[in-house]
């Protein structure tokens, strides 16, 4: 085969894979919309990544590790943390893989964690890629899968809220270029074609034509309305009818009624704004100050309210210090739902819409409401813009915090958001004194508590969620008995363990920053928020820089920014307690002290280990250009390997002179031979391959050497002074591939 016809196998090879990479995609699509699944951009980057190594036919353990690796670095992104290079997250992940492999044996399917099922779906990701390789390479066959693909988006396009017009078109394309480029190739090996190129571009141009004049026409006709009426209401009301889900089973999405949690729920994707954003962050609604035991009420007898306008600044503060570290940011929201309330982020500054609305701040429940300023009927609030200022926590001042002998925090204050029930189980404060007991600051109590529900026994559930009973605390239910819930379950956790240590927190609601949409024309991002991204999550007071929001559901990150500024990985050292202040000069003794027995000590490993890691984290983007360099280099020689690989194998094989080199160097002939493009065929004789070579080019080279090496394989020993015979010619047909 020549080389020519070895590039139109790589064209079509690179065109049929793609076209498999288009299919598969659809079936991750609708699992963005109709499911909890978060990150997909990930799995399509792995599909991205696994396309890309099969049109450059890498070898199966380069391709392999480069998946290992892939995958162990987004579970690590997405559940673990610390850094990536550290290691230590090996031993959690591997004790997680266990349980849930007990979960599995034991068919309990709602107990696997989430880093188990992301875990799982790549796995499934990897088994689709190779099918779809082995259906397209080995069997040439597609319309399975292709007709599997159609019925799956139809069928969810009929039944869910997932829209498949655009999908079908996709399909269908991509399903029509595959199977007419596979019975391209099926009647091009039948008939023994070898000229691919003019029997190729013919079939090809042809395959566009019809395509493009099928979606011209199929776009431009005008389309019948439907035999059949739509039978989804008729299914929806049945089952209405039919009776409810039983009790405790609610409906997804913002509601104000938080006195009783717990309970099952389904998902909706109804959508209820649009967002044009800077960068992501929660979406807040309201607060709650009062744990009940069952639920959160709030503390105020009645409404506080305080009238601002557009022009005024938003009466609400959430920082204690001016001087924090700030990025002033903007973004624009539009109301898909008639809500009476905003939905705004932390550190908002000023409201502002082009309608004729004011607003009223209530000062307890932190929640903006929305009224007409004429007090006449108005259109809904459709669209308005949030100015608010995006911090930068200082851990250092956040550290400073170590009990509650500051100025700012007033009796009162703490009476209210460290409010707990007087029946409040003991071991739950038990607990949090376990869970920080080698902590000495608020920062790092709330951060041990927070990490604290990652730990693989506690699972994210919508479904096999618990409803306390009479005699039952929500919280005490969820932390010793079910350990499974959803998002209210994990943050009404945090705030009553962390107000259990005296430390203020409050109870947040509001919503995700939504499922990203692409770039709006103004250069913000797009949010599209749904029911489906009502949340709920914790803020926690410190005196020196105010409400500070933390994130202790499973599977969720709100994208705070903190400022680790001589933050000390030695918790218990790095903070001073007002009865243990050092001298700065003691300070800067024991400073020299620890250079000095650093600097005198042999070896360290953990301080080698520290020093890499400093390295990278400081030269990381040196490394990735200079990778990516590397990598363009390498893929260029790789490219352009027939020019300079004969030099290189007439290099290697220059000073051999032995006549046990022979059959080496024959070997090498055959596989650059193949890479030439000159393939062997399947039981092919090497005396028949040889014919080919030698008509080729025009030669007889490839059959004195084949004749040498088969008298090689019968007598097991080569006569002496074959390697100097045969040496030139061998040297000649590496060189006739010079390209």
């Amino acid at each position: 085969m020549t080389n020519q016809q070895s590039q139109s196998f790589s064209f079509m090879a690179m065109i049929l894979n793609l076209c498999g990479y288009f299919l598969l995609m659809e079936w991750l699509y609708p699992i963005d919309m109709l499911t909890d699944t978060s990150n997909i951009s990930v799995f399509i980057y792995y599909l991205a990544i696994s396309l890309l190594m099969s049109i450059f036919r890498m070898r199966n353990v380069l391709r392999w590790s480069i998946k290992i690796v892939y995958i162990l670095y987004v579970l690590h992104y997405l559940y673990f943390r610390g850094s990536f290079f550290q290691f230590t997250w090996i031993d959690d992940f591997s004790k997680d893989i266990f349980i849930n492999l007990t979960s599995v044996f034991q068919s309990d399917w709602s107990g696997l964690t989430e880093s188990f099922r992301s875990l799982l779906f790549f796995v499934l990701l990897s088994l689709m890629t190779y099918l779809i390789s082995y259906w397209l390479v080995n069997r040439k066959q597609i319309f399975l899968f292709f007709f599997m693909t159609l019925l799956y988006i139809t069928v969810l396009d009929t039944f869910t809220p997932y829209n498949a017009d655009q999908a079908i078109v996709r399909t269908m394309i991509a399903g029509f270029v595959v199977m007419s480029l596979l019975t391209l190739n099926r009647i091009l090996e039948r008939e023994g074609i070898r000229k691919y190129s003019g029997v190729s571009r013919r079939w090809i141009t042809s395959l566009v034509v019809m395509l493009g004049f099928s979606i011209i026409i199929g776009f431009g006709l005008p389309k019948a309305e439907p035999i059949w009426p739509d039978p989804v209401p008729y299914i929806t009301s049945y089952s209405e009818d039919s009776g409810n889900d039983g009790p405790g089973i609610s409906k997804v999405g913002y509601g104000t009624d938080d006195s009783r949690l717990g309970g099952p729920f389904i998902g909706d994707n109804t959508r209820v704004y649009f967002t044009h954003t800077e960068s992501r962050h929660y979406w807040k609604v309201e607060t709650k100050d009062i744990y009940t035991g069952k639920g959160w009420e709030t503390s105020a007898e009645k409404e506080q309210r305080i009238p601002f306008g557009t022009v005024d600044p938003i009466p609400a503060s959430s920082f204690a210090s001016p001087e924090m570290e700030f990025t002033e940011r903007t973004s624009v929201v539009y109301p898909l739902v008639d809500y009476p309330h905003l939905i705004y982020p932390l550190g908002s500054q000023y409201v502002q819409t082009n309608q004729d609305y004011t607003f009223e701040y209530d000062s307890k429940l932190e929640k903006i409401y929305s009224f007409p300023s004429s007090g006449a009927a108005l259109p809904n609030l459709d669209e308005y813009t949030v100015q608010y200022n995006s911090p930068r926590y200082s851990v250092k001042a956040m550290m400073q915090t170590v009990n509650h002998n500051h100025p700012s925090l007033d009796r009162e204050f703490l009476e209210v958001y460290t409010q707990l029930p007087e029946n409040l189980p003991q071991r739950v404060k038990d607990l949090a004194l376990e869970i920080t007991k080698e902590e000495a600051t608020w920062f790092d109590k709330a951060r041990a508590i927070e990490d604290y529900f990652d730990r693989p026994e506690y699972k994210y559930d919508q479904t096999n969620v618990a409803i306390p009973g009479e005699e039952d605390d929500y919280v005490d239910q969820f932390l010793f008995e079910t350990m499974t819930g959803y998002c209210d379950n994990f943050s009404t956790s945090m705030v009553v363990l962390l107000r259990s240590l005296g430390i203020p927190a409050k109870w947040v609601k509001g919503y995700t920053e939504g499922e990203f949409r692409g770039t709006a024309e103004s250069g913000k991002r797009l949010y599209e928020i749904t029911n489906n991204n009502a949340h709920s999550w914790v803020e926690v007071y410190f005196p020196e820089v105010g409400w500070v929001p933390f994130e202790p559901t499973k599977g969720f990150s709100n994208n705070v920014q903190f400022n680790f500024d001589n933050y000390s990985t030695n918790q218990n050292s790095s903070a001073n307690t007002p009865e243990q202040e050092n001298n700065p000069e003691e300070e800067t003794l024991q400073a020299e002290q620890q250079t000095t027995s650093s600097s005198n000590s042999p070896y360290s490993f953990q301080v080698l280990w520290d020093s890499i890691i400093l390295f990278l984290s400081e030269a990381w983007k040196k490394i990735l250009a200079a990778s990516l360099i590397l990598g363009m280099v390498l893929l260029g020689l790789y490219k352009i390997r027939l020019k300079w690989l004969p030099y290189f194998i007439l290099f290697r094989f220059k000073r051999r002179r032995q006549d046990d080199d022979f059959p080496a160097a024959y070997l090498v002939l055959l596989t650059h031979l193949n890479r030439y493009g000159l393939r062997r065929e399947d039981n092919q004789t090497l005396r028949d391959y040889a014919a080919d070579v030698d008509e080729y080019f025009s030669s007889k080279e490839m059959g004195v050497l084949t004749s040498h090496y088969e008298r090689y394989l019968y007598k097991g020993h080569l006569e002496k002074g074959s390697w100097d015979e045969t040496k030139e010619l061998w040297e000649n047909l590496i060189k006739k591939t010079i390209a």
